[in-house]
This record gives structure tokens, sequence and C-alpha cells, in this order.
């Protein structure tokens, strides 16, 4: 059976890596998603609430039960190695994402993973700091995000 792990910040989870985890699932036979933690990155949505908005999310697609969300704090290598997972979703937007991908995706070559990148196409526009810097400034971002992750976003600014 082949896995993957699509892994990301996901703050917030857009119709952009929908769209690429969409994708995934015509590849492998299943697809983990992982809120990872980048201690890089200070979050703007609880990672607990985007994680249940994630799973809300995913509950509509065709091939939910394909499916499985997690929160990881680690290296994904060490993950992939123990879910027996040897190859990486990436979405890629432009050339300047897949610059930074492909020197990630260098350095888990040799953890034995294989980065398979999925480009974003006519959602290239789409990244969630422009979802956020929009909703700051009390913009509308429905078309931008999936239903639950808007609500989830609401929910944890109250």
């Amino acid at each position: 059976m082949a896995k993957a792990i699509y892994a990301g910040t996901f703050d917030p989870f857009t119709i952009g890596h929908l769209n690429v985890l969409i994708e995934a699932t015509s590849l492998f036979d299943k697809v983990i998603v992982v809120i990872a933690d980048n201690p890089d990155k200070n979050r703007k949505i609880n990672s607990n609430i985007m994680l249940q908005a994630i799973q809300q999310t995913v509950l509509d697609l065709p091939y939910s039960n394909k499916i499985a969300v997690l929160k990881f704090h680690g290296l994904i290598a060490d993950l992939a190695n123990k879910e027996d997972v040897e190859y990486l979703i990436r979405g890629i937007r432009n050339g300047i994402d897949y610059e930074y991908e492909e020197n990630l995706a260098k350095i888990n070559e040799s953890f034995g993973l294989k980065t398979i990148y999925i480009r974003a196409g006519s959602l290239s526009h789409v990244s969630s700091s422009m979802v956020m810097e929009l909703y700051r400034y009390n913009k509308e971002i429905s078309s931008y995000v999936p239903k639950p992750v808007l609500k989830a976003i609401k929910l944890d600014e109250a």
C-alpha cells in the first residue's frame, strides 16, 4: 500500500492545500495530513482547532477513508519512519516554492524519503499568510478556505 505524508503548518488550511490533498488521494492509497509544529513560525490559529477543522473538511471528500489527519512535533522524517511512509507530498505555487522545497527534498532523500510535487495551478495566488492578512483587515476570505476552516478561524478569534 503506497502511503504519503502531506505536512505543513496549515495556518490556516486553504483551498490550495485542499486541492493538493485531493490530487494526492488520486495518487496514494493513504495520505496522512500532518499539522507540523514549526518553531520558526508563530501560529495564528490554535493547532487543535485547525486539526478539527481539517478533519471536518476531509469528511466531505469522496476518498475521506484514505485520509488521516494528525498533529506532530518533531522531524517529519521520524514520523514517516514510524508510519512506514516513503513519500512526502508538497504543494508548489511558483519557482520560489520550488527552490525551497527542492532543498528540503534533498535533505529528506538522505532519510530515504521521496518528494512528490503537486502544482497549485489556478490556485497559485492563495497562501495562508495572504488569507490571514485579508482576515486581519476584515476582508472576505470564504473563497480561500474550506467552510470548516472559516468557522475555526472565527472561533479561534472569539
